[in-house]
C-alpha cells in the first residue's frame, strides 16, 4: 500500500523535571528535507532526531518543532546569550535603515521582541547535564513517529483509492479509442477507395504501385495502436506499483511522463474527431492522475 507524504502528529511529554510538546507535519517534496526547530542546549538531540526521522521518511518536507520547559514549580534559570543578541540587534539596524531607504516606517521593537528570537535566551543552567532529559526526549519520539506514519498511510489508502479509479478510467478510454481507430479505419478505406475510383476516371493512368506504397506510408504514420499498447502497459505498471512495498513515488512520476507522452502521440496522430476526444479526455485524466501520484512518497 503506497503511503502519502502529507502527515501530521502533535503530542506533549513530560520528564527528567521537564514538560515538552512536539509538533511534526511533512508536505510532498522531491525529496526528503528536514526542517527542525529544538532547543539547543540539549546536547546531541537534534542529530539524534533527525536520524530517527530519516528512518520515518523518504520523501517529503518534513518539519518538526520541540518546544521544552521546566515543569510547573520548577527553578528555570535564564541566561542571556549575549552573542546572539547582539546578531540580532545589528540585523534589527540593517532592516531599519533598508525600510527607512525606501520611505517606510516601522513599529519600534521592544525588548521582548528580542527576547523571543531564537537563541537570545537560554532557560537551561550551562552545568546542567542535560543527558536524562535528551534521553527522555528520544524515548518520548517513537510514539509521535507512530501516529505521523498512522496518519500519511491513512493518506495513502485514500491516495490508492484515487488513483485506482483514474487507473480504471484510463483503461476505459484506451479500450474507446481502440473502437474508435477501427472506426477510423474502415471509413478511411472508404474514402480512399473513393478517391482512387474518381481518380482512374479523371485520368488516362497512373501508377498504381506509388499510389499505394505512399497509402501504405500514410496508413503507417496515422496508425495508433503502438500507442494504445503502450497506454495499456503503462497502466498494467501503475498497479503493480500501487501493490509495491516501499516508496513507489518517483516511479509513479516517471511513469506519468510516459502516459502524458503516448496521449500526446495519439492526439497529433488522430485525424479523427471522436479519436481526438478521447485523447483529450486521456490527457485530462493523466493530469489529474499526476496530481496525485505528487503526494506518493
Amino acid at each position: 500500500m503506497i503511503t502519502s507524504m502529507t502527515g501530521f502528529a502533535s503530542q506533549r511529554g513530560q520528564g527528567a523535571g521537564y514538560d515538552w510538546t512536539w509538533d511534526l507535519r511533512s508536505v510532498n517534496g522531491k525529496g526528503l528535507e528536514l526542517r527542525l526547530r529544538v532547543p539547543d542546549w540539549i546536547e546531541g538531540l537534534e542529530p539524534a532526531i533527525r536520524t530517527e526521522l530519516t528512518k520515518a521518511a523518504s520523501r517529503g518536507s518534513v518539519s518538526l518543532t520541540l518546544k521544552v520547559a521546566r515543569e510547573a514549580g520548577g527553578a528555570e534559570a535564564a541566561t542571556l546569550n549575549t552573542a546572539v543578541l547582539s546578531a540580532a540587534i545589528s540585523a534589527l539596524a540593517e532592516v531599519e535603515q533598508a525600510a527607512m531607504s525606501a520611505g517606510l516606517t516601522l513599529a519600534p521593537s521592544t525588548p521582548a521582541d528580542l527576547l523571543s528570537l531564537r537563541g537570545v535566551l537560554d532557560t537551561a543552567p550551562a552545568d546542567e547535564d542535560t543527558t536524562p532529559l535528551r534521553a527522555a526526549i528520544l524515548a518520548d519520539l517513537p510514539a509521535l513517529l507512530f501516529a505521523f506514519n498512522a496518519m500519511r498511510a491513512a493518506e495513502g489508502r485514500a491516495l490508492d483509492g484515487i488513483i485506482t479509479a483514474q487507473l480504471d478510467r484510463i483503461a476505459a478510454l484506451v479500450e474507446d479509442a481502440t473502437a474508435a481507430a477501427g472506426d477510423r479505419r474502415i471509413r478511411a478505406e472508404a474514402t480512399l477507395r473513393d478517391g482512387l475510383d474518381r481518380l482512374r476516371g479523371a485520368v488516362d493512368s497512373f501508377d498504381e504501385q506509388r499510389v499505394a506504397q505512399e497509402l501504405a506510408l500514410l496508413a503507417v504514420k496515422a496508425d495508433v495502436a503502438e500507442e494504445l499498447d503502450r497506454l495499456t502497459a503503462h497502466v498494467a505498471a501503475a498497479r503493480a506499483l500501487l501493490k509495491d512495498k516501499g516508496p513507489v513515488g518517483r516511479k509513479l512520476d516517471f511513469l506519468m511522463q510516459e502516459f502524458m507522452r503516448e496521449a500526446n502521440t495519439l492526439c497529433s496522430k488522430a485525424g479523427d474527431l471522436a479519436l481526438t476526444r478521447i485523447g483529450l479526455d486521456l490527457k485530462t485524466v493523466i493530469d489529474q492522475m499526476r496530481e496525485q501520484v505528487q503526494n506518493v512518497e
